[in-house]
């Protein structure tokens, strides 16, 4: 559990993942080192990380939710053998440990091909594979889990919040070698220095700094915070799938946007057109949500829901076992 101190540093770093030390210090009314070392203990017990983000649609790529069923005795394996990837996110073990289920995108044609046919477990143990092309994101991604936010005043946020940005011009956002490289080292942690990210890109640091600006400003990065719901009282999570009538999926989708038990919710192609993350104090609470708040929803015509009862991989973070 974090105390108030903890949660001030996550609201300041929901805010500007990359925000000075000094400068969250400076507002919080605390030193520099006090920050810092608050930091460091999040980050080195894998509680806390800055991810730097790319937004698919904006590079004309495509985010999947991957879903697939298999053997008890195989998920830990496979579920840990997906959280090595690179180019996976949010693995968790479902259900009584026998459903995976994880995010992923494609860059091409080429590349969802290889998804769908080469790239996805194919093992006697897996029994099914399933992969959904997210069509809208309601909840997630730049529109992070408000569950973050209230522990600074709105003074204390202002002074925190970086200049606005100029909206993205139409013009695509083209990626090089380098830029993959920078977005690479910065997926693993989104405050790498820029000496470092030099390093990798074989910039100078003055261009380092111009690129990240200019995918920044572009709509093509931004900042996440990777931390468990579970820092914040949440000890419940959930993942539910909803069958909605097309009429109602825009109200629907924008109606969990606003629950703060909602920490993901997209519509999705497949046999369910709307796949949400939902995280809830203890079970009764579950119970009270699906009741409750589900339940008054208009168009929602079938609900599936499966327990998480393991996070192999967040964000950016791969879990100690």
């Amino acid at each position: 559990m974090l105390d108030e101190l903890d949660r001030c540093l996550v609201h300041a770093l929901a805010i500007d993942g990359r925000a000075p030390f000094g400068r969250i210090a400076e507002v919080l009314g605390v030193s520099d080192q006090t920050i810092a070392r608050r930091y460091r203990r999040l980050r080195t017990a894998d509680v806390l990380r800055i991810v730097g983000a790319v937004d698919a649609p904006r590079l004309g790529y495509t985010s999947w939710a991957i879903r697939m069923r298999c053997a008890p005795d195989a998920a830990g394996p496979i579920a840990a053998a997906l959280a090595r990837r690179t180019d996976t996110f949010w693995v968790h073990v479902l259900s009584g440990g026998t459903e995976i289920t994880c995010g992923t995108m494609t860059r091409t044609a080429e590349e969802r091909r290889a998804l769908l046919l080469q790239r996805l477990p194919r093992t006697g143990r897996v029994s099914s594979v399933t992969a959904h092309s997210q069509l809208h994101l309601f909840v997630g991604g730049r529109a992070s889990w408000p569950g973050i936010a209230g522990a600074l005043s709105a003074e204390q946020a202002e002074r925190l919040r970086p200049d606005p940005l100029p909206a993205p011009d139409d013009e695509p956002v083209i990626l090089d070698d380098g830029d993959r490289a920078l977005l690479s080292a910065l997926a693993l942690d989104g405050r790498t220095g820029h000496a470092e990210l030099a390093a990798v890109t074989g910039w100078s640091e003055s261009t380092v700094r111009r690129r990240m600006d200019r995918l920044v400003t572009g709509g093509a990065l931004f900042y996440d915070v990777d931390i468990p719901a579970e820092a914040f009282g949440y000890h419940v999570e959930a993942r539910l799938w909803m069958s909605v009538r097309p009429a109602e999926l825009a109200a629907v989708g924008r109606a969990l946007a606003g629950h703060v038990e909602v920490t993901f919710a997209a519509a999705t192609t497949g046999p369910t057109n709307l796949m949400a993350g939902l995280v809830c104090r203890d079970d009764q609470a579950l119970y009270r949500y699906l009741t409750d708040r589900i339940g008054a929803l208009e168009g929602v015509e079938r609900l599936e829901t499966a327990p998480v009862i393991r996070t192999v991989k967040r964000a950016g973070t791969v879990l100690k076992p």
